[in-house]
């Protein structure tokens, strides 16, 4: 029983710090956008996707060692930035909200299990609760940053990015979804034997 619950944990980190590495990986594409200091990318489905699909331990967790590599200067920011000079910047409130987004993203969706599927409107209001607290630290240090107040805040670092923030949260909707009973059966499997 022990060696089971260490195989579990060992696959667990594994899994944790692939999807750390996987939202690093997807912010090395940025576009800009014209008189916005925040870029588009992919990265902000990834914090949400990753604790849709592991939970709320494991995606947070994967959301914080991305974090982690950030601060300590390593180049996994949108555009290969790194440094608490990012994290103290106009953007650096969304890369807080990449933890907030997962933590309850993840806790609310829970962590995938063989024994019982996970409801879809459960999966979708998760995701759309990490999306949405996605925005609240960013806009908040953005408009502390800048000086700019709310309405300007809104125009240029949420409201022209809704329309590809809608498209990332329905691809993270039908992933998670989809893969979720894949991850319950060999990510978990061993957890659920164990209960």
């Amino acid at each position: 029983m022990s060696n089971t619950k260490s195989n579990q944990k060992i696959l667990l980190s594994v899994f944790t710090a692939l999807f750390a590495a996987l939202i690093a990986v997807s912010g090395f594409i940025s576009v800009p956008l014209p008189a916005s200091p925040v870029p588009i990318v992919l990265q902000n489905m990834m914090p949400v996707l990753a604790a849709a699909l592991l939970g709320g331990v494991q995606g947070t967790g994967a959301a914080g060692l991305f974090l982690l590599a950030g601060m300590l200067g390593l180049p996994v920011f949108a555009g290969g930035r790194g440094g608490m000079a990012v994290i103290l910047g106009p953007t650096g409130g969304f890369l807080i909200g990449y933890f907030l987004a997962a933590a309850a993203a993840g806790f609310y969706i829970g962590k995938p299990s063989q024994k019982q599927k996970t409801a879809l409107p459960r999966i979708i209001c998760g995701c759309l609760l990490g999306f949405v607290l996605l925005y609240v630290p960013g806009i908040s240090q953005f408009i502390k940053v800048t000086g700019k107040g709310l309405k300007e805040a809104l125009a240029l670092a949420c409201i022209p990015f809704l329309p590809g923030d809608a498209v990332k949260a329905v691809l993270t909707i039908l992933l998670a979804a989809k893969l979720r009973p894949i991850v319950a059966r060999y990510v978990y499997k061993d957890a659920d034997l164990a209960e």
